[in-house]
């Protein structure tokens, strides 16, 4: 069984930055491929990032540029560092881990979920 538990979510202004969490708990947790998602108001949760144990990443279109993933294996962590925030972020963020591929992660395989961050970007 593995855990996950994000922090980091809050209110923040358009261009500002934030900076999610995501601590996983869990056997050999730090081999999964880690990601997040993210869920606006009205619209179907849609992929955001992921990284796997190896440290390649993946990213959404709409953020490649200004957000970046990373993870340490060693607590294991996986942190999404959000810049030029803008309105349309405007979602919760839900961590995400599979023991599958980065590929898969992408398409929804994913066996775990945290129950999400509040991000919320004003204008």
């Amino acid at each position: 069984q593995v855990q996950l538990v994000e922090s980091g979510g809050g209110l923040v202004q358009s261009g500002d930055s934030l900076r999610l969490s995501c601590t996983a708990s869990g056997r050999a947790v730090s081999r999964y491929t880690m990601g997040w998602f993210r869920r606006a108001p009205r619209k179907d949760r849609e992929f955001v990032a992921a990284i796997d144990w190896s440290g390649s990443t993946h990213y959404a279109d709409s953020v490649k540029g200004r957000f970046t993933i990373s993870r340490d294996n060693a607590n294991p962590t996986a942190d999404l560092q959000m810049n030029s925030l803008e309105p349309g972020d405007t979602a919760v963020y839900y961590c995400a881990a599979t023991p599958y591929t980065l590929e898969a992660l992408t398409k929804s395989r994913v066996d775990y979920w945290g129950r999400g961050t509040q991000v919320t970007v004003s204008s």
